[in-house]
């Protein structure tokens, strides 16, 4: 075991005691020498654990006395779990636009970094299946899909656990279809679906869309849903579907544990359940097995897309369903009747290359790098204002290249939000992640394309100092 996997380990075993109870706010941590000895670690790995928590806001050093945990001074306040319709068309629309000009700080989507070499060769052969396509007749490509494409899909998927046969995988237009088509063939409009909460706001658009019900259940930051207020609820509520992001959350990055899933797959009984993986692929470390992998009825459908971890703009997810296989690609073929028929044959020759491994590599360091990068500059930033200091989580997922920012209660992200634009700042507003502005004092922000430069920092600080005056105005 490498020393890196080792603090990690520290930091989970803190983070579970913390979330449990065994440690409270303000309550004092073991020593350094004590959790050492406990945990038959070096006291240089407890030391690591400790100063990561630290700078994510989670513990905080006196001076001669050890660690502390902070005191949870943005805990959400307890919302009622209850079916609910979903209203956030046009919230959305309006914080998905970009101002003109480029953003001094652009963190507001959640697009990939796409500055390497594998991109470079993948639009090459985007390029060269473009002349190809010139000298053939036109035509549709017709679901499932492109023969290559699928059966490099099936070899991504396998990576993840998963040992799928050819006819259990449809390729889509991204994740968002994936998601779409699987709601289209579990419910009926006015049905509930449970989702995790925080969710990402593109599922609650689609609940919207469908004339669905909505069941918020809560989500930790570091560990995902929970699952034991998901049994009660559905125990309660007559649920159809339930939506989970077991990789890496968007917004809040959790990951939820490997007993989590189990329990979540034993809770649910025999509702189907749909997995959102689509960062999956960009574990730091060498990752969970999949939902899909545990789940030995078939009632979960995989959904994931080459959108986080390759480039958003080719628009290829897919879809692994099994029992729901018929039903999902008869609305496929009815929703869309041919596919992009250049570009998943691009792609399908690309993935035969080895290259897309190697920038999954690549990337994965690169994310950490940019996440500890930002974490140090922003917590710097926003802890030299007396009004903030202390006063904030940030999370530090173990994978993907979101992070998710908890204000004082007394932030309005949406207002934050139309405030920083105006500076060219470009945050996405907890806001959009809930139905209930449960999340009105969080930011989504992403590191995928952070440089550690001048240009960046001033950003970071500029933010930071926006953030001091909205709480001073909001408490005038």
């Amino acid at each position: 075991m490498n020393s890196k996997s080792k603090y990690h380990q520290v930091e989970n075993h803190l983070l579970l005691s913390i979330e449990k109870g065994v440690f409270m706010p303000e309550d004092k941590l073991p020593s350094i020498r004590i959790l050492s000895q406990q945990l038959n670690v070096s006291k240089n790995t407890v030391i690591r654990a400790y100063q990561e928590l630290e700078a994510v806001g989670i513990i905080y050093s006196v001076a001669k006395s050890g660690y502390r945990v902070k005191p949870n001074l943005t805990q959400q306040q307890s919302i009622p779990v209850e079916p609910s319709k979903v209203d956030l068309l046009s919230l959305s629309k309006s914080v998905l636009s970009y101002p003109e000009g480029k953003p001094i700080l652009p963190t507001g989507s959640a697009h990939p970094n796409t500055n390497s070499n594998a991109i470079k060769s993948l639009y090459a052969e985007v390029g060269r299946h473009s002349r190809m396509q010139s000298q053939i007749p036109s035509h549709y490509q017709l679901p499932p899909g492109n023969d290559l494409l699928i059966q490099q899909l099936l070899r991504i998927s396998q990576s993840m656990g998963i040992n799928a046969a050819k006819s259990d995988l449809a390729i889509t237009h991204g994740a968002q279809q994936g998601i779409s088509l699987a709601l289209r063939a579990l419910t009926q409009p006015g049905d509930i679906v449970a989702i995790e909460s925080p969710c990402y706001f593109g599922s609650l658009l689609l609940l919207e869309s469908l004339g669905l019900q909505v069941l918020e259940i809560p989500s930790n930051d570091h560990y995902g849903i929970d699952v034991e207020e998901l049994k009660k609820s559905i125990q309660k509520w007559p649920v159809k579907a339930i939506i989970v992001t077991p990789n890496f959350t968007n917004p809040s990055g959790a990951r939820m544990p490997l007993e989590h899933r189990k329990k979540l797959l034993s809770y649910s009984e025999d509702i189907p359940i749909i997995e959102d993986d689509v960062f999956g692929g960009l574990s730091a470390d060498s990752g969970l097995p999949a939902l899909k992998a545990l789940d030995k009825t078939g009632r979960v459908i995989y959904v994931s897309s080459l959108s986080k971890t390759l480039d958003s703009r080719l628009r290829i997810g897919w879809i692994i369903s099994e029992r729901y296989q018929k039903q999902i690609e008869k609305h496929l073929i009815c929703e869309s009747m041919g596919s992009l028929n250049l570009m998943q044959s691009a792609v399908g020759e690309f993935l035969t290359t080895g290259k897309y491994r190697s920038h999954l590599t690549k990337m994965r360091r690169v994310y950490q790098h940019n996440q500890k990068r930002f974490a140090h500059y922003l917590v710097q930033s926003l802890n030299q204002f007396s009004n903030l200091e202390n006063r904030f989580n940030l999370t530090r997922p173990q994978g993907s290249y979101l992070v998710w920012l908890t204000l004082p209660f007394e932030v309005d992200s949406s207002l934050l939000y139309r405030e920083c634009q105006e500076q060219k700042i470009i945050i996405l507003p907890g806001t959009v992640f809930g139905t209930k502005e449960q999340y009105k004092n969080c930011v989504r922000m992403s590191v995928a394309n952070f440089e550690d430069t001048k240009d960046w920092r001033i950003g970071i600080e500029k933010f930071a100092s926006l953030v001091s005056k909205h709480v001073a105005e909001r408490n005038r």
